[in-house]
């Protein structure tokens, strides 16, 4: 028994020993996915906001949204994307570690157009080839699905089985073009409902949850003036006053019961919106949460959408004179003035739902959008991008490296190697090389040029996932 003990004990402290060397070596293991939106350019001066506006050091991870489908294959929507995805994918020029994904579809995009592509194994295929060369061709490292949802709005019932069968088949493609070409595997992930209704009638959450790098939450949209009522758009808790399906619309219910029904929780991503859903009082004087509303709130100066506010407009709200009240119960404040009425997030809950976040082991934070934040910092006076700011510093993303990518190799020099050169790429296809002098060492080849990097300490270069792995 003494020595069963013994073994058992020495394989647990292996183990807790393992887990925080690899916290040391890579810091913070929480992602930080971070939404762009290629309509925010036509907003109002000052607040158009372009790619070059983006910190490339905020966020572990950046979302371009939307691109769309044509005949099942992936495609531009705006004029200028094909300029935007260069100033994107051109922030990795100055944040090696930053990874860009490709959203397609989103809600105006509707259901019909993925439905009708999941259908049959051709249509399947033809999308996910052409998901590939689009995305090696703008310099992307992955695609963000983002389908609202499978199986509803004009969907099939049949959505739900084809939509992870469909998954699985790029996930194997994914994985066949890396071996294939010697990069890095093109990453996956989704954007998800958070409402129970929609959850259980359009996934298969184990093999979602498999096939699947990130499962986004849209933790958010709880509320909103398609009620009759005023509420939180993401509340964390569920409300005393709660009734029927409501009591599932909340982010603490969300997440847990994706996770219940089988999703990893690591692969698990908590949304959280900069922005709030507003309303028009039936009567100013009842002004609490539950209070009848006449309709949407009247539109941003900015944003210029009914029903909703950037919290840059919402600090605007509140310098004009609106009431704001911490809303106790669900962690989330709301502000109303006149007949006007926001709920929202702002700095403190934020605060609190990182804490919960990271209590409740999930994986990390998605924000929809950068551009709703106050990212000039000019509106709130709270610094640049105050909420999101709020989740770097939460997920411990602040003594993240953020630097260029390790430097073309001199003509004449070896950096560090033994006997080898700038000429190692030569004539190689673009991808990354093991170093056979050093393990820990690798040589990342980009048309011709090398580029010679480092695995963190105690890892060794992995050929067969182009990674650094344990030994």
């Amino acid at each position: 028994m003494t020595c069963l003990y013994k073994a058992i004990m020495g394989k647990v402290l292996f183990v807790t020993a393992l887990a925080l060397l690899l916290h040391a070596q890579l810091g913070s293991s929480f992602i930080l996915s971070c939404y762009f939106t290629n309509w925010a350019q036509y907003r109002p001066p000052p607040t158009i906001f372009m790619p070059n506006d983006i910190d490339p050091c905020l966020c572990t991870h950046l979302l371009y949204a939307f691109a769309t489908i044509k005949n099942n294959q992936l495609a531009t929507y705006e004029w200028n994307d094909v300029e935007l995805y260069s100033q994107f994918n051109a922030l990795k020029n100055k944040n090696g570690n930053l990874k860009t994904l490709l959203s397609v579809g989103g809600w105006n995009f509707g259901s019909t157009g993925f439905s009708q592509m999941v259908l049959s194994p051709t249509n399947r295929q033809t999308f996910i080839n052409s998901v590939i060369s689009f995305l090696r061709k703008y310099e992307f490292d992955g695609l963000d699905i983002d389908w609202e949802y499978p199986a509803n709005r004009g969907g099939s019932p049949q959505d739900k089985q084809y939509y992870s069968v469909f998954l699985e088949e790029m996930r194997a493609a994914f994985e066949t073009e890396a071996k294939q070409s010697n990069k890095a595997r093109l990453l996956m992930s989704a954007a998800v409902a958070a409402g129970k209704a929609n959850i259980d009638s359009a996934y298969q959450i184990p093999q979602m949850g498999q096939a699947l790098d990130m499962i986004n939450v849209m933790t958010y949209d709880f509320h909103g003036s398609w009620d009759p009522m005023t509420g939180e758009c993401s509340p964390l808790f569920r409300s005393p006053d709660d009734q029927g399906g409501f009591i599932y619309f909340n982010v603490d219910y969300a997440m847990n019961y994706w996770k219940s029904q089988g999703a990893p929780a690591e692969k698990l991503i908590v949304g959280f919106p900069t922005y709030g859903n507003t309303f028009t009082l039936r009567n100013p004087g009842k002004h609490g949460v539950g209070a009848s509303i006449a309709g949407p709130g009247t539109p941003g100066k900015y944003t210029q959408e009914a029903g909703e506010l950037a919290y840059f407009e919402i600090c605007g709200f509140l310098k004009d004179g609106a009431t704001e009240v911490w809303n106790q119960a669900q962690d989330v404040p709301y502000a109303y003035k006149g007949n006007q009425w926001v709920g929202y997030d702002n700095m403190k809950s934020f605060q609190i739902k990182v804490d919960w976040l990271i209590k409740s082991n999930f994986g990390g934070a998605m924000v929809w959008t950068l551009d709703m934040d106050d990212y000039m910092g000019t509106f709130c006076n709270q610094g640049k991008y105050p909420l999101i700011n709020v989740l770097k510093k939460g997920l411990n993303l602040e003594q993240a490296s953020c630097a260029p990518p390790a430097t073309p190799l001199s003509s004449g020099g070896n950096s560090g190697t033994k006997g080898m050169d700038s000429g190692f790429c030569a004539g190689k296809a673009s991808g990354m090389y093991p170093n056979p002098t050093n393990k820990n060492q690798f040589y990342n080849c980009s048309n011709g040029k090398a580029y010679f990097e480092n695995c963190a300490a105690g890892l060794v270069f992995d050929a067969s996932c182009s990674c650094c792995n344990w030994a």
